[in-house]
Formats: structure tokens, sequence, C-alpha cells
């Protein structure tokens, strides 16, 4: 009579379904290329938007410095941040479909515990107040002065808003999809495994951050490690999403606090 039991028949159901087909190791690369390009695309729109809108002479020395104005303004930089969105969720939806598989589930897009996310939150609070600890020691900035630039920027423009949707929203979506959904996902069933597509995942996260210097880029490969941990531990990119934007939220409150002083 087990073989009746509702839950053996579900477990006998789910095992005989098909397991989704997933890129492996360089269909992942090559894929996760074709978004980082989408991604430029959808970003880089806006930036030749302002530029026009600039006109004047094209000679290279002057295009060089208008380039230089807006790719460091504000408002450019948020809006830049939510154009790369739907570049993005195209991009990996093609990717997605052509292997037949949800989009939700090839990306982990779960619901998590709040005990998953207390732990998020408080692993992602001591490394962060550690690497604070070590700038004071160190007598190095607490944050970066590219983020005081952008935000003084934002704030002149009445755009301050838009900045905290595109750094705290728009941003963790983005890259959480990409390296913690995509990335991760077809590395970690590819020969790395696990842990190989955490610190390769973290390298390529870590690659979209290049406006810091080597010590900010440190932090954020750390971070990128944490939060590969926890997609690993608790199968939910939505967790890592979350976790994402309440980092970014509590850099641009600093920011704010530092450079009101």
């Amino acid at each position: 009579m087990d073989s009746l039991d509702p839950a053996s028949l579900a477990a006998i159901d789910a095992a005989s379904q098909p397991k989704p087909r997933v890129w492996k190791f360089w269909g992942t690369a090559f894929w996760g290329f074709v978004v980082f390009a989408a991604m430029f695309i959808g970003q880089i729109a806006v930036v030749g938007f302002f530029l026009l809108r600039q006109g004047g002479p094209i000679d290279q020395e002057a295009f060089a410095a208008a380039v230089k104005v807006v790719v460091s303004h504000g408002l450019t930089i948020s809006l830049s941040v939510i154009t790369g969105l739907p570049a993005v969720l195209l991009a990996l939806w093609i990717a997605i479909r052509i292997k037949g598989a949800r989009f939700s589930d090839y990306l982990a897009l779960r619901s998590f515990s709040w005990a998953s996310l207390g732990i998020g939150v408080v692993a992602l609070f001591v490394l962060v107040m550690g690497w604070d600890a070590l700038s004071r020691a160190t007598g190095r900035e607490v944050e970066p002065g590219f983020m005081g630039e952008v935000l003084k920027s934002a704030r002149d423009d009445g755009a301050l808003w838009l900045l905290v949707v595109s750094f705290c929203v728009a941003a963790p979506v983005t890259e959480e999809f990409f390296a913690r959904g995509f990335l991760y996902r077809g590395w970690s069933e590819s020969f790395l495994g696990p842990v190989g597509a955490i610190i390769l995942s973290s390298m390529v996260w870590t690659g979209l951050h290049l406006q810091y210097d080597w010590y900010f880029l440190g932090e954020v490969f750390s971070i990128g490690l944490l939060l590969g941990y926890l997609r690993y531990r608790f199968n939910s990119t939505w967790l890592t999403i979350i976790l994402h934007g309440l980092n970014n939220l509590a850099a641009v409150v600093q920011t704010i606090l530092l450079t009101s002083s």
C-alpha cells in the first residue's frame, strides 16, 4: 500500500521528470559575454543620448572630454543602470529559452526564509564592518571617492531618488540575475562545481566595478564570495538580490552622511 501514498507518488513523479538542460562551462561563458554585451549596449545608449544633446565640436579631444563629463554624472549613471536591466533580462531569457528551461527555475528565483535572510544580513554586516574598520586603521576613506562624486552630482540635479532606485533596485537585480543567477547556475554544474563557480562568478562580478580602486575591488570580491555562498547554501537568488540591495542602500546612506558633514 506504500505505493499508493501521495508522498511516494509525488517523489516518483518528480524523479521521472527530465532534468532541465543547463549551459555548462563554455556555454555559460559564451552567453555570459552576450549578456554583458547587452548590458553594455543598454547602458551606453543613455551615454550616447546625453552626448548628442550636448552637441558642439566632434574632434577627438572635445569628444573625450564630453564623455568624461557624461559618464561621471549622477543622472546619466542612474539612467544607464536602469536601462541596462531590460537588455540583460532579454538576453538571459533568450539563453534560457534555448535550453527549454523555465526562467525562474534556471535562475533560482525562489522564496527564502526569514532565518536565511537574518543569517545573510548578519554575515554581510560583519564583513562590511570589517572592511570599514580596516579602512580607518589604514587611514583610507571609508567610502570610495567615485560614490561621493556621483551622489553630489545626482543631488545637484534633483535626481537623488533616481540614483537610489538605480543603485538599490536596478543594479542588484541586473547583477544578481547575471552573476549569482545565470553564471553560478551553469558553472556550478560544470567541472568547476559550486566552489569554483562561486569564485569565478565573483571575479566576473568584481570586474563590473572597475570604477573603484584595488582596495574597494577587494571588498567587492569578498562580498561576491559571501553572496555566492548564500546562493549555494539557500538556493535562492532573490535572497542575494535583497542582500545586495540592502548593502547598496547602506552605502548610499553612508555616503550621504559623510558628504553632508
